[in-house]
């Protein structure tokens, strides 16, 4: 069976003895990009709609993440009811809200 493996490519890990180290390094590398990049801001994020969604009241114009816009006119643990129309009101999730609009960008209809 040696005729498909060569003595030198078998016995690679003669010829660097730190080369065993590198891999090591350029996961630990890896890992803290990925945390700098992609995992804190997301975390950032994730609190700063949390509190969002906790300081909810009564009155105050949103957006959903569907894109509805209206004021709220009623709140739940879970579900928020919301004005988008004049006699019109839709109940939401707490969670679909996306931003608060400032007091009076909604005109009254």
């Amino acid at each position: 069976m040696s005729f498909f493996i060569s003595d030198a490519l078998a016995n690679a890990s003669a010829v660097s003895p730190d080369g065993g180290m590198l891999p090591i390094i350029f996961l630990v590398g890896m890992f803290v990009v990925m945390y700098l990049f992609v995992i804190r801001p997301q975390t950032k994020r994730q609190k700063e709609h949390k509190k969002l969604i906790a300081e909810l009241s009564k009155g105050d114009e949103v957006q959903t993440v569907g894109g509805l816009m209206g004021k709220i006119t009623e709140l739940d643990d879970n579900t928020a009811k919301l004005e988008i129309a004049a006699n019109t009101v839709v109940e939401i999730r707490r969670a679909a809200v996306e931003l608060v609009l400032p007091k009076g960008t909604l005109s009254p209809a």
